[in-house]
């Protein structure tokens, strides 16, 4: 990868994990689910407001995590609020092959949008980890899973 490119994302990382958007709590929400990365200590509560229709009106978290946790979180929430549940299952899978696929496989960024960000975090598999807890913590809550979710 670039350089330039690198440099970008680790930029975009840095300040999400630095201003996150919509760290907050939902009251009363459809669905909320803690998740937790014991690799890391990463921890999050994801809330999800979520209509008649399946539209995702709204979405937050809170807790505490590693920058590139935190920083997925925060893009997680900007993207998928305003989606359908299986508009936002879809953004679930395409991320999660962007962080598990191959070095080598080439991925469409383009379809991605801001996610791209986390596109060298398949280069440190330990990190995939951090970068995939609030998604399927989302996941997990939307499907109505009562437990917590762990990344072990």
């Amino acid at each position: 990868m670039q350089q330039e490119l690198r440099e970008l994302y680790q930029q975009v990382i840095l300040d999400h994990n630095k201003s996150p958007r919509n760290f907050r709590k939902i009251e009363n929400p459809t669905y909320f689910l803690e998740g937790y990365n014991p690799l890391c200590g990463d921890n999050i509560t994801i809330y999800l407001l979520v209509d008649e229709n399946n539209l995702i009106k709204d979405i937050s978290f809170q807790g505490s995590g590693c920058a590139i946790s935190k920083a997925s979180a925060s893009l997680m929430t900007s993207m998928i609020k305003g989606k359908t549940v299986d508009e936002a299952k879809k953004i679930f899978e395409k991320f999660h092959h962007l962080i598990t696929a191959k070095v080598d496989e080439e991925v469409n960024l383009e379809e991605l949008g801001k996610l791209a960000v986390f596109s060298g975090v398949r280069e440190f598999p330990a990190r995939v980890k951090c970068a995939s807890l609030a998604w399927h913590t989302m996941i997990g809550a939307l499907e109505g899973k009562g437990e917590k979710v762990s990344t072990e």
